[in-house]
């Protein structure tokens, strides 16, 4: 049971605002943008998600630089209101086409029109988007993907030259094509968030790797389905897909062979058919509208990380010090990473920093952040194979007393990688039933590995 529901941007405007039970007073959103905004308790830099003000409960995620926030006296469950916010924010997004502050102002008729139907009275209804499609009668005002950042999800599925489609992303659910024809079409997406943390240099050279403490792959099979009528759709993985290390699964599932592929534990969407998943690794299923995950599985199988990162600091001299820190693309040269962005904390008494970049260096950009002493070395892309090289030559305000190495670091990493996928899960066909001899569908399949957490120690 929630109190109050609102969108605010990242100026703390407010977009979207429903006071569902008025038990809550004014000012809500105004108290939630200072507290977020100016958050210094515990030591903490950003507030939690979930935290109370003079009794009331405030529940917020952050989506595409727009907060959802949900308001609450009463003592709910932080976790279905998290979730909560997070289906509200995709069933928009399956109805708009674009999450964004235009898009919400220029459709908050239909904005309010699905709010309306999703909560009532505080308490959810349904966060289906197929089962709202019988209740929402406003057409969406369709925006300018153009209009998206130039790194945005839109832009990030790239091959080569080829550009993949990005209307999975910006295309509503219930708009049709120019003409009033619907595009058949299908996405299916692999997102794979990775961690891996590297170990120290046990040598002062900073070319020796460190090697790999811990690693662990998160995996989501995401589906974005435009065909009509709904057919059944079979989706078929790697034959030497295997699940469960020991052989066999917590959920039942046949995992005799030695796979290539070892996934410690998955989960399917309530929709899936493992009738011949034993056989074969197919999965069966009628895909609903909107967006939804077909499979979640984790991985921590020893796998190749896409980038070596090793970082070196040490003395130069009195009050003074040199950092460097080499990246090397692990993987294939037909892929490429982009927005990349290294960063190093500091010790708390670095005065100033200066940069050296490699020669003839395009695309990169190295910050030194003095209000949290913080190094930030940023790269546009970076083709498979290559490697890299950033030399900071660091002033301090004392001496060190030999303590760099604990004072520093360590060195954190994010990075995305379209079209690869580190753990090797490979969707091998994607079959649709033929309603007649001509029907024949867009089918789209990406890859994308994201970094979760990639550290490199001290």
């Amino acid at each position: 049971m929630i109190s109050q529901f609102f969108v605010l941007s990242q100026r703390g405007d407010n977009i979207v605002f429903r006071d569902y039970r008025g038990d809550v007073p004014k000012g809500t959103t105004e108290i939630f943008f200072r507290k977020v905004k100016f958050w210094k308790e515990d030591g903490e830099e950003e507030a939690p998600p979930v935290f109370n003000v003079d009794g009331v409960n405030y529940f917020h995620v952050k989506i595409v630089g727009l907060l959802f926030v949900a308001t609450t006296r009463a003592n709910v469950s932080p976790s279905l209101i998290m979730e909560l916010l997070q289906r509200i924010a995709r069933v928009t997004k399956d109805y708009l086409g674009i999450l964004s502050e235009e898009s919400l102002r220029r459709n908050f008729v239909l904005v309010y029109e699905l709010l309306d139907e999703v909560i009532d009275f505080g308490y959810v209804q349904t966060t289906s988007t197929e089962v709202l499609k019988s209740y929402i009668f406003n057409e969406p005002i369709v925006v300018d993907a153009a209009r998206l950042p130039a790194l945005g999800p839109a832009s990030i599925f790239m091959q080569g030259s080829k550009r993949m489609p990005g209307t999975a992303v910006t295309k509503s659910v219930v708009a049709n094509e120019p003409g009033g024809r619907k595009r058949e079409e299908i996405f299916v997406d692999i997102i794979e968030k990775i961690s891996v943390t590297f170990s120290s240099s046990v040598s002062t050279e900073p070319c020796l790797n460190g090697y790999i403490l811990t690693s662990e792959i998160d995996g989501t099979i995401q589906m974005k389905s435009y065909l009509t009528g709904n057919p059944e759709i079979k989706l078929a993985l790697n034959e030497d897909v295997t699940i469960g290390r020991g052989g066999s699964s917590a959920y039942g599932y046949n995992s005799a062979g030695s796979g290539t592929v070892i996934l410690d534990d998955c989960n399917f969407h309530e929709s899936v058919h493992l009738d011949n998943f034993d056989l074969d690794r197919t999965l069966s299923l009628v895909p609903s509208d909107g967006e939804f995950s077909v499979m979640n599985y984790r991985m921590t199988q020893e796998f190749k990380p896409p980038f070596r990162i090793n970082a070196l600091i040490e003395e130069a001299g009195s009050l003074k010090a040199e950092v460097i820190i080499k990246l090397r693309a692990e993987f294939p040269s037909s892929a490429t990473a982009n927005t990349i962005l290294v960063q190093m904390p500091l010790p708390s008494y670095t005065s100033r920093v200066s940069f050296e970049l490699e020669h003839g260096a395009v695309g990169q950009m190295a910050d030194f952040k003095e209000a949290n002493k913080r190094l930030e070395w940023s790269l546009k892309k970076i083709v498979g194979g290559a490697e890299h090289t950033l030399r900071a030559k660091l002033t301090f305000l004392q001496e060190t007393h030999g303590n760099l190495t604990k004072e520093a670091g360590p060195v954190s990493m994010n990075f995305t990688i379209p079209m690869y996928n580190a753990s090797r899960l490979q969707v091998k066909y994607l079959q649709i039933a033929k309603k007649s001899k001509t029907y024949n569908p867009y089918r789209w399949v990406r890859y994308v590995t994201q970094a979760n957490s990639y550290v490199a120690r001290m």
